[in-house]
This record gives structure tokens, sequence and C-alpha cells, in this order.
């Protein structure tokens, strides 16, 4: 075998080792040569990542949308440069009436923006200047060293948007706060300061920060959001405090706050202000809803039976809403069979909270979604779709705003799995080529077939949506079709155990998945995510048993090939992605059927063709 090898060597040249090498941009060179990161897909011997703590306090009293804030800010840099300026995230500037956006807004949709009213680091009152879009900058009058801190204070107040999205009101008295703060953008190792603007469509990357946030609204308010809530005795009347605090261990839905108990004033502390305070450590975000008109479901999730761990599992929506009425049943199953199956983690987080809004978005421990009615089944799916983002990007610090694909794929592909165990095989099928994969094969558009790879600020429209989702959805169910669910599962766990908590970019990813594998995938890699290909196989000759099969679009896909004899007998032959290492345009199959053959049928399942008509042959 070595002599082949060193044969086939030979006469390829160098050629043979190239084509297995992977593009990398030069500022994700430069971060291996730091050695930063490594090429055993592991964080290098030099990574390092930034870390804030934050104390927020935030005020608001619907019908009035004006949100008051104030923060305190301990800011560490790990990183080995002195910082002379900070960068300032403000996403609710989306709203600014001059800021760039993706697409468009009613006026609803605008306002003013973040007034920060008082900055100050480590003592001294700087200038800052609100002429800004979603990223500010502050120059500082001496730099964060490196390995030391800062202590930033930070006042502010905005107004929430009328026309509800991600954030904003939901309604006359009810509002969504995410994004409600002013934070130290990202400086990393491989890019420095996350400066990208936030226009709407591309989603967030975040620091690993801790959390302490109090949260003042009147009397009859309830606050739902990210962490463990700290004072439930001191806001919620006894009563509620108390079905609150046995929904922990529940294994039914309880009704915390019924819209009698809103209507009778008998849930909140009946005095003029409340403040509710939580608390959450090294997570990426937080975030909170307020309603005094949304009714109150809990239960919670069994996520280990071996150690009897519980997550809390609520619901905050209009008691109109029939869909929601199932969300704690829902996501007890979700979180349930997410730690449990693929991925396979444990639900990492104390509580998960489904608020009816308008984003179908997710959140650190909540999920802002639609209400969709009666259609339960999309109601699950969405839900269910919402939560997989624990994992990605929330469990690992996934660059969303340039690699989307690192979690919304994963978000698909999970979805797509749960469906299998809630509604069956057949109809999670149908679901996923129907809303995920048949928009994509049915428009032929040149964005469309735009390398996976390309930052996700660079493509647009069903580019952005094919690449973000199916696209990556389809490689990664490719990948585990082909490694097989035990080497697959191994796979990601240890992708996902060496980075929970840090940042890992798509080349962590290619190459962590090369080493516990124990395989080189670079040819995969390189088909999937560095390619303009699309699915389209066809039949090409039928000659005495070997049938050559053209991959005309070029990706690695797995398909079924079904061969009917003269005499009647259909057999089905399953081939998984690997038959395409060796050469990605052509392969001849020999079918072990000394018969001969009236009908071949190529089926690709999820892989819908672009032209399926070429996918079957017949004898003349």
């Amino acid at each position: 075998m070595r002599r082949y090898i060193l044969l086939l060597t030979a006469i390829l040249g160098c050629s043979a080792i190239k084509a297995q090498e992977l593009y990398m941009p030069r500022n994700i060179k430069n971060a291996y040569k730091a050695q930063t990161r490594d090429m055993s897909g592991k964080p290098g011997v030099n990574y390092w990542q930034n870390k804030g703590r934050y104390d927020i306090q935030l005020k608001v009293a619907p019908p009035t949308r004006t949100v008051y804030g104030t923060e305190t800010i301990t800011y560490v840099n790990n990183s080995p440069n002195d910082l002379s300026r900070l960068r300032i995230r403000m996403n609710t500037n989306l709203h600014k009436y001059q800021a760039p956006r993706d697409g468009y807004h009613s006026m609803d949709f605008l306002d003013s923006g973040v007034v920060v009213q008082r900055f100050v680091c480590n003592g001294k009152e700087l200038e800052f200047s609100n002429d800004v879009g979603t990223v500010g900058v502050v120059e500082l009058s001496s730099p964060i060293k490196s390995h030391d801190s800062a202590k930033i204070e930070i006042t502010w107040r905005y107004d929430l948007s009328k026309e509800s999205g991600r954030e904003g009101m939901i309604d006359a008295t009810t509002c969504f706060m995410a994004y409600a703060y002013p934070r130290v953008s990202v400086y990393d190792d491989y890019n420095g300061w996350d400066d990208i603007p936030h226009t709407d469509r591309a989603e967030f990357y975040n620091d690993f920060n801790d959390y302490t946030v109090a949260v003042t609204v009147p009397k009859d308010f309830i606050v739902w959001g990210t962490g463990d809530l700290l004072n439930a005795a001191e806001v919620l009347q006894p009563e509620v405090a108390k079905r609150l605090k046995a929904s922990y261990t529940a294994n039914e839905t309880m009704h915390i706050a019924t819209q009698e108990d809103l209507d009778g004033h008998k849930v909140t502390a009946q005095q003029d202000w409340n403040t509710w305070k939580f608390a959450a450590n090294h997570i990426t975000d937080v975030t909170y809803g307020v309603s005094n008109h949304y009714v109150w479901d809990a239960s919670s999730a069994l996520l280990d039976t071996a150690s009897g761990r519980r997550a809390s599992v609520q619901a905050a929506y209009k008691a109109s809403a029939a869909d929601f009425q199932h969300s704690v049943e829902y996501s007890r199953y979700a979180l349930g069979w997410f730690s449990n199956h693929w991925p396979g983690v444990k639900y990492p987080f104390p509580v998960m909270t489904a608020f009816q809004g308008f984003a179908d978005m997710e959140y650190p421990m909540m999920v802002n979604d639609a209400t969709v009615g009666t259609n339960l089944s999309f109601a699950q799916l969405v839900q269910d779709h919402e939560i997989a983002h624990t994992y990605f990007p929330f469990y690992m610090g996934i660059n969303e705003t340039r690699y989307a694909f690192m979690d919304e794929g994963w978000a698909t592909t999970f979805e797509y799995l749960i469906g299998i165990s809630e509604k069956g095989q057949q109809a999670a099928d149908d679901f996923y080529k129907r809303f995920r994969v048949q928009y994509y094969t049915k428009d032929p558009s040149t964005e469309e077939d735009q390398p996976i790879i390309s930052m996700s600020t660079q493509v647009s429209g069903i580019g952005y949506g094919s690449n973000a989702y199916g696209k990556p959805s389809l490689a990664y169910l490719a990948l585990k079709d082909m490694l097989g669910d035990e080497l697959f599962k191994k796979s990601l766990h240890v992708y996902m155990d060496t980075w929970h908590g840090k940042h890992p970019i798509p080349w962590d990813f290619f190459n962590i998945f090369n080493t516990a594998s124990s395989k080189n995938l670079n040819w995969f890699w390189n088909n999937w995510f560095f390619s303009n290909n699309y699915i389209d196989l066809a039949v090409g000759s039928v000659k005495s048993g070997n049938i050559t099969i053209k991959n005309v679009g070029g990706f690695a896909i797995p398909f079924n090939l079904v061969v009917v004899t003269k005499d009647g007998q259909e057999l089905q032959y399953h081939y998984t992605p690997s038959v395409w290492q060796a050469n990605q345009k052509e392969l001849v199959l020999k079918v072990p059927v000394k018969e001969a053959l009236k009908e071949v049928r190529l089926e690709g399942g999820l892989y819908m063709d672009a032209t399926p008509a070429d996918n079957t042959w017949k004898a003349n």
C-alpha cells in the first residue's frame, strides 16, 4: 500500500496534496500563525478571549416606551494587546432614521435610537458621541493594558420601537427588551474589534459575560428573562411564588398566573414598583419580556435521569393564543430530547421561557415566537428550532454575523431530527423538503450557488437563506450519513466539548472533525463549503449491470439507487457521500444482478434534484 501511495504521489505531484487544503483568509492564517488556533481544531496554546461582568439596572413602565438604564461593566482584557479605544455595540440603534437596514420597515419601526447620557471609564468621564449607528467608538484617556481590567459606567435611555421585531413593543402594555443595554463589542484573536454594523438580517456575535440584572416595572407587570429569578418572594404574591417553586420539579403544566389572577391583581406584590432581579454567568446575552396581561405557565424538563437534574420551562402569552397553550409541553419534550438524543448534550441552563412576540428568534434561555393559532405542528417546529439554538450559538460563542451556517445550519438539522421523533419520518422528510430545500432547488439564481463559506454579510435574500439554513444542514446530514451516527456524534461532542464557552470559527469545526473522526475530511469540506456546487445527479449509461452516475451539480450527496429487473424485481442500494471522494463528477456502480434491467432510478430523499427528469433510465 505504501508503495502504491508513493507511486500515486509521484504521478500526480503536489496537486494531490494541495487539493486537500482548505482556503483560509489571511486573518485566519494569522491566527494559526500566532497559535491562538491549532490545526488539530483545538484552541491554540496562545488562545484568549475577553470577558465582561455586567451589573445592569433597567426601568420601563408601559405603555410609556422609554427604557432607562444604568450599568457597571468590569471589562477584562485578556488579549496580548493594550486597548486604546473601545467599540460599544448598541443594536437597538437599528431603529434610528439614518441607520442602514437590509429591508423595508414602516415608520413605526423608526425612532431616535439610544442616547448615552454618561460614559465613565476608570473614574474618568469620557466623551461619547450619540451620532453613531449600531457600533460606537470611545477613545480612552489611558489604554486598558494587556491582562488588566477597566471599570466602565454607562447611563442611557432609548424608546422601544412601536413595530416589534426581535425587540420592541408587542402590544400597548407588553414589551420585549432584547439588546437593551450598551455592551463592549467582541475583540478577538482573528479579527480584532467586531465593528460590523447590525442591519437586521445577519445575527449576532457576543462575548461570554457574567450578568446581574434588575428590571424595575410598575405593580401588576410580570418580568420573564434570562437567568435565575433571585427574588420571587419579593415580587410575587405568596400563592403565586409557591406555584412557581412547585413548577421547578413538576411533570405537568402548571398555571402560575391565570387570566383571572391577572384581572384580580393577585400576581405581583402590590407596591408601586417591583424590581425583578436575575443572574446568569458565562453567557452571551440577556433579554427580558414584560407584560401586565400575559398568562404564565410553567413546568420542568428532566434532563438527566441519573442525576435527576431538571430545568424550568415557562411560557408567557395572551390567553387567546391556542398554540401557546401547548408551549410548556413542547419545551419539556424539546429540552429532554435535545439533551439525550441530538446533539445529546445536556441543556446547560436553568430555565427556558417561550414568550409570545413576533420575531421567531432565539436568545439565551428565551425564545420570542409569533402565534400561529391552531397550526400546532408548525408552532412546535418553530419552538424546537429556536430552542435548538441553545447549543449554537449560546453553548458555543459562534460569530453568527460572519458565519450564520455555523448556528442556523445546526438548528435546522436538530429541528429535522427532533421532528422525526415527534411526527414520524415521512412527515419530517416532507416538511424539511418543502420548507428547507425546495425553495433552494427551484431557484437557480446565481447567488444561490455561492459557497457556504462566503461571509453571511456578503450574500442576501434567498442566497443568505440557503447558505445559512438549507445547504449547511444538508451538509451536516450528509456527513452524518457518511460517518454513521456513532462516529458523527463522537466528533460532534468533541467539537462541542472543546469549544464550549469559546469562539470557534469554521476552520476549527473542519479541523476538529478531522481529528475526532481520524479521517481527512477536507475533500468533503471543500466539496460542500468552498464550492459553487448544487444538487443534480443524472443516470448515465447502463451496460451489463454497470451503471454510470453523473454528478452534474457537484455536491457529494447520499442517494439510493433503485433497479428494476425485467421480471419486475425491485432492489434498492444506499450509497453514502464517500462514493464521491475519488471522483466528484462521475462514478460507475456495479449492481449484483444477473437479470437484465428494465429501469434504474436515483432517489435523493432530502437532497432534491435540480433536474429530476434525468434521474431515471428505462430500457428501450
